[in-house]
């Protein structure tokens, strides 16, 4: 008898009774798994991704590299949609200069089997393409205020003095130079050196970001040129006075305007002499040199010194050495003490 059941099994497994079975409940479980689930709709954000841009061309515009997209589905589905979020690509690879509109249709956004895309916003997305050029453009330092009375600016120096900008043709085009913000001189009396940014349009801002440049200032006295005639020139070699022809020259210089008044007389500002260095034309031709006085607190700057080189008219005088000779020395003595009685 248990042969024959066992036999009843066998038929039936030989017809497939057994797996129909087994297929019907495990579809019905998973229609009741799904079809049972809620439906729920959920707004994303589907980054948008250009590519190909050609070598040439640049994007001068801002645009949304997000779009914001609503769907619909299961549960389940819906809240692992989202994560690592395929991007919407566009494709550049033919593009010209001008402004291209990029539709954003339903059937083009990246998203899992089993949801549904509802809504897309925006529908376009709108890229002006430019031509890539590149472009060096001077700095231009801008100041404000005024130094200490006494001094002047003598020079003002920026570093770098210009800078190179890649971007569109567009926005440089209408470009020709750049400012720094205005570098406050008021009060300085001497040279400085300045970390200064520079004033840039929010385009260039763009491009190469906020930028600072190094400003030399360069401070002096305020000067007058004043020529100065018939200045003696002193040499003294050895302790004795040097004639020298010409005896006099003629001195041109700049000299600060706070020390200058009525009374104010040059040829106490300096004396000039003259020294052997080497590069006159002849043995006893000497270079003229203005030494300022002592006291003088503030620079001369010489202008010219005319004529440069004085010629010497004897040669300096021999002082014999008498140290090794006692009694030459006191005889020597003794006459000069003759001479002078």
């Amino acid at each position: 008898m248990m042969s024959q059941f066992i036999k009843k099994i066998q038929n039936l497994w030989a017809k497939g009774w057994v797996l129909k079975l087994i297929s019907l409940c495990l579809a019905t479980m998973l229609w009741i798994f799904v079809g049972g689930e809620d439906i729920v709709e959920k707004n994303i954000m589907v980054p948008v991704e250009v590519i190909n841009l050609p070598k040439d061309l640049i994007i001068s515009n801002k645009y949304k590299n997000e779009i914001e997209v609503t769907v619909r589905g299961p549960r389940s589905l819906i809240l692992e949609t989202g994560k690592d979020q395929k991007a919407r690509q566009i494709d550049l690879s033919k593009a010209t200069p001008g402004t291209k509109v990029e539709n954003i249709e339903i059937d083009t956004i990246p998203i899992s089997r089993g949801i549904e895309v509802l809504r897309v916003r925006p529908s376009s997305i709108i890229l002006s393409l430019d031509k890539l050029i590149k472009k060096e453009l001077p700095i231009n330092p801008v100041t404000v205020g005024s130094v200490t009375p006494g001094y002047v600016l003598k020079n003002l120096t920026i570093d770098p003095s210009s800078i190179s900008i890649t971007g569109p043709q567009t926005v440089l085009s209408r470009v020709e130079v750049l400012q720094t913000t205005p570098i406050n001189i008021h009060g300085l009396f001497e040279s400085v050196q300045l970390q200064i940014p520079l004033e840039l349009d929010p385009a260039i801002v763009d491009l190469i970001g906020e930028t600072s440049v190094t400003a030399d200032i360069t401070i002096t006295y305020d000067t007058i040129t004043k020529t100065i005639e018939d200045v003696p020139v002193n040499v003294v070699v050895k302790g004795f006075l040097q004639k020298v022809e010409p005896e006099t020259v003629t001195v041109t210089m700049k000299i600060p305007r706070m020390i200058i008044d009525e009374d104010t007389k040059f040829t106490d500002l300096f004396s000039v002499t003259a020294v052997e260095d080497g590069t006159a034309n002849e043995v006893d031709q000497l270079r003229v040199q203005v030494i300022p006085s002592a006291d003088l607190t503030v620079p001369l700057e010489i202008v010219s010194i005319n004529p440069p080189y004085v010629t010497r008219v004897a040669p300096p005088p021999e002082i014999p050495d008498t140290s090794s000779l006692p009694e030459a020395a006191e005889e020597s003595s003794r006459g000069a003490e003759r001479e002078v009685r």
